[in-house]
């Protein structure tokens, strides 16, 4: 049972940072993220060259939640650990929960981002309710947080203005407005892919 000081901690940042409260188990879309795929070595700056992958995938949606689970990891297993393409992940929040999740991934930082991402959707069922605040922070303590860590990053304007110029820049750059979104060699696919199907697409940019 949460403590009188708990439950104005956590209405405090849900009223004023990032409104999280009632209405959000409604939410079905929100976060996205770009995964740009490279099979040559990436040029610091550069726009995503012919035979890039870019995949857009939302923390709280089941079917982004799905492709991470059961695609990505062969796709890490056959073509990013053996260095044929590059993963590159990048933020498209739709909603106010989906921007918080991503602040917390890009707080963790580097080492443990893809473990506090992986883990964000492995338990998505967890902290995608009605109270999300109380989940969040038992899968943040994981990566490393503390209750005062976990609020000062969910109270970062400068992250979460970070997370929604990523989201804008694949609105506007790559007309991005669903999730899951592909793009592969500049062709877009809507929807999750199979590791039959990403291999089937991704086959003519890794001959020879």
């Amino acid at each position: 049972m949460d403590t009188p000081q708990e439950t104005d901690r956590s209405a405090t940042i849900t009223r004023r940072r990032l409104m999280l409260g009632a209405g959000i188990a409604a939410v079905v879309v929100a976060l996205g993220a770009g995964i740009y795929l490279w099979h040559e070595p990436e040029t610091a700056g550069a726009a995503p060259s012919p035979g890039t992958e870019i995949s857009m995938a939302s923390m709280t949606c089941p079917h982004c939640a799905h492709f991470h689970q059961t695609t990505y990891p062969e796709l890490k297993k056959k073509y990013v650990d053996t260095g044929k393409v590059r993963f590159i992940f990048r933020e498209f929040p739709l909603d106010q929960l989906a921007a918080a999740a991503s602040m917390l991934v890009r707080c963790a930082g580097k080492d443990k981002f893809f473990p506090l991402l992986e883990a964000l959707f492995a338990q998505q069922s967890d902290w995608v309710v009605q109270k999300p605040l109380q989940p969040l922070l038992a899968i943040a303590k994981q990566a490393g947080f503390t209750q005062q860590t976990f609020d000062e990053c969910l109270a970062n304007q400068q992250i979460l203005n970070g997370v929604e110029e990523s989201r804008n820049r694949a609105a506007n750059k790559f007309g991005v407005n669903s999730t899951p979104t592909f793009f592969i060699n500049g062709k877009i696919f809507r929807g999750a892919l199979t590791p039959e199907e990403l291999d089937k697409q991704l086959a003519p940019y890794l001959k020879g």
